[in-house]
């Protein structure tokens, strides 16, 4: 958020002067983000910003008037938008393109841990299937056996590891999902216990301890978001707004995990890396 307030505030909007930013969090599970939508809405804001997939559909079927600008896992996959060039409707923002990266982190896995064979993944359904289907197309092209693991609730973490475990898997994959992030910590956690090395989305999760993460900055994602935001509030429609992507991705790796789970960081992926964390 603080990334977010920044570019507002160069773009002239400062908070408290000209700005106002009412925040809404879904703390009781994501039954809870139907009330929470509903009540911003009622307020009569004049832009609304969330994160994943299904926060959007749900603000969506909530207003059909009030400009939504998501930072989505994948806006076109999840029927949020009609195309990235043209959104249509009260709707744009950025598509974090998570398939496509939730499948090239099984090679980014598949380097970090020699003589890998078995992945699990966990995944978050409200995100839909098509970080499932691209992932499991990628497992058959580097010759891995994928298992799928749901989370739906934080209680769902434990028994993953357990059937990951009992599956001989290898590694864990970690699926795109504002839930699934918001359940670093206890990955991390079982992921130690259970000597899995696991790949994240988000570099700030291996700064609290993962293995290895891959995809872009969340903070540059919410600077992009902060840039379309002031251009709806200055009378563009979202219609109008073509879908943004990443222009950079980072690979990050703690190498004080990597020891710890008796992994050796491979020499080609110490040349790419844009952070070791040590």
């Amino acid at each position: 958020m603080e990334s977010f307030r920044q570019v507002l505030r160069q773009l002239g909007f400062i908070e408290g002067r000209n700005l106002g930013i009412e925040l809404r969090y879904a703390r009781n599970g994501l039954q809870q983000l139907p009330e929470l939508a509903a009540e911003l809405v009622r307020m009569k804001v004049d832009v609304l910003t969330t994160f994943g997939d299904l926060a959007p559909k749900i603000i969506a079927q909530t207003t059909g008037t009030i400009p939504i600008v998501a930072i989505s896992d994948d806006i076109v996959g999840a029927g949020l938008v009609a195309s990235l060039s043209r959104p249509e409707a009260n709707m744009t923002g950025l598509t974090l393109m998570s398939p496509e990266l939730s499948a090239k982190r099984l090679e980014v896995l598949k380097e970090m841990v020699p003589g890998m064979l078995r992945v699990a993944a966990l995944w978050d359904p409200t995100t839909g299937a098509s970080q499932v289907a691209l992932t499991e197309r990628a497992a058959r092209s580097l010759d891995l056996k994928l298992k799928i693991l749901e989370v739906r609730r934080q209680e769902d973490v434990a028994g993953d590891f357990r059937a990951a475990r009992d599956d001989r898997a290898d590694a864990i994959n970690v699926f795109s999902s504002p839930f699934l992030a918001s359940l670093f910590r206890e990955i991390i956690v079982f992921s130690a216990e259970y000597k899995l090395p696991a790949i994240y989305q988000w570099k700030e999760h291996v700064e609290a301890g993962g293995l290895v993460s891959f995809g872009p900055s969340l903070a540059a994602m919410f600077r992009q978001t902060a840039t379309i935001v002031v251009k709806i509030l200055r009378g563009a429609r979202p219609a109008d707004l073509p879908v943004e992507q990443p222009i950079k991705f980072e690979l990050a790796v703690n190498a004080r995990t990597a020891h710890a789970l008796g992994l050796a960081i491979p020499p080609s992926v110490l040349v790419r890396a844009d952070d070791v964390m040590e």
